[in-house]
């Protein structure tokens, strides 16, 4: 799947702001956090009973607001779907 189409589908927003995917990856569904240079988070999509349904983004900083109403944009979602959040953190900070 393209960027895009995984933007789709997984109703990913770009650009957005820290606070607004917080407000809508933190809980249940999902993680956000800021890390150094960029902004990590992990979502959750239903592919069916018994596989993985997580996946993480990563956004860059389009200017130099970093505060949490800075404006970031997408830059890599993960091609693979993890069998844990964690995972996805994780692949998250390693990009």
């Amino acid at each position: 799947m393209t960027i895009t189409e995984t933007m789709r589908t997984c109703r990913l927003q770009n650009p957005s702001t820290p606070e607004d995917l917080e407000g809508r990856f933190s809980g249940m569904d999902g993680k956000m956090l800021t890390f150094s240079d960029k902004v990590v988070i992990t979502g959750y999509y239903w592919n069916g009973p018994g596989k993985p349904c997580y996946y993480g983004a990563v956004y860059e900083w389009l200017g130099e607001d970093h505060s949490c109403e800075g404006a970031v944009g997408l830059r890599e979602v993960s091609d693979v779907e993890f069998e844990h959040d964690g995972d996805a953190v994780v692949w998250g900070i390693g990009r």
